[in-house]
């Protein structure tokens, strides 16, 4: 199997789908995916992109993977030491021996996680350092179990500026402690807020990338998902897809390094279909109960109870 960081932009195997080569290309290219702006973005309450299927909707909106497995990348340059930042482009930032370890490790608690039977698509940042976790992480995986491999710009790590001073960033983590991590906004960088967004906005695309599998032949209910990012993108992604409230994001703390952070699909006996956060996981980020699932889920279930005790 080649080596990510030697594969231009995207993997995608010929015996589901076409190949696609090429960095520029490989989020614009694969499956014949063009500009995905057109992609209508779901409502709060309402979204089956993110929430409840309940069981008289289309089956398109039931496709969703066995599994979606949330991975930060391993530890990094930047991670021990600010000033890497000054001389070296934030996202050209490489990781340390230690990182490496982490991903190594991580891949094989990944392996043993995902049955030999079931395959596995991932998504990745085009950071240095998440192509270099992936690269460790793939190396566990024999080729024909991976039906895609593709570079995602909108996981990328919040933009904090270009070469960095030292000082005056420390002083802005200080003063985003303070003010808070989603509204804060870096003198020349991202707020929190835009990281959410295109975050949000990349949700939709995975969604159709399913469907596409579905229609190459692929057992969703054998599909795992993967996505190597970083931990404030990851946040983001749990914070979209769960409805959670800003106050909620705030109190959940970032996965260490290499954490594997797990959704589960879930049905129940009506055949309502719903992604489902692992609860150890869910405690690991500092996340009560409710977090676990999609809002609309639990107002859908408070719904059905409802009705139950008024006997309708």
């Amino acid at each position: 199997m080649a080596k990510v960081l030697q594969v231009c932009g995207a993997y995608w195997n010929k015996g589901v789908g076409a190949a696609v080569t090429g960095e520029s290309k490989a989020c614009s290219t694969f499956l014949g995916r063009s500009d995905t702006s057109d992609i209508p973005q779901p409502c709060r309450f309402s979204s089956t992109t993110t929430g409840v299927c309940p069981p008289s909707k289309t089956e398109d909106e039931k496709d969703r993977p066995r599994r979606i497995i949330l991975m930060r990348h391993g530890q990094s340059q930047g991670n021990v030491d600010e000033a890497a930042y000054v001389s070296t482009a934030d996202w050209r930032i490489r990781l340390t021996n230690k990182g490496h370890l982490q991903a190594q490790q991580a891949g094989r608690l990944l392996r043993e996680r995902i049955p030999e039977d079931e395959r596995i698509a991932f998504y990745y940042s085009p950071y240095m350092r998440t192509k270099e976790t992936l690269d460790e992480v793939m190396s566990n995986f024999d080729s024909h179990r991976i039906i895609s491999c593709l570079e995602e710009p909108r996981i990328s790590e919040q933009q904090i500026g270009n070469f960095q001073n030292v000082d005056e960033v420390i002083e802005a983590k200080r003063e985003r402690s303070r003010f808070g991590r989603f509204y804060y906004r870096f003198p020349t960088g991202e707020a929190g807020l835009d990281v959410y967004s295109r975050v949000s906005s990349f949700i939709p695309t995975l969604i159709r990338d399913c469907i596409r599998h579905r229609e190459s032949g692929v057992d969703l209910d054998k599909l795992n998902v993967v996505i190597v990012t970083h931990g404030l993108a990851l946040r983001f992604f749990l914070m979209r897809w769960f409805q959670w409230s800003v106050d909620d994001f705030e109190q959940s703390r970032n996965p260490e390094n290499c954490e594997l952070i797990t959704l589960n699909k879930t049905c129940d006996n009506l055949g309502h279909i719903w992604m489902e956060l692992d609860d150890g996981d869910r405690r690991s980020l500092d996340l009560p109960d409710a977090c676990g699932i999609p809002r609309n889920v639990r107002l859908y279930q408070l719904h059905g109870k409802d009705e139950k005790e008024h006997g309708s």
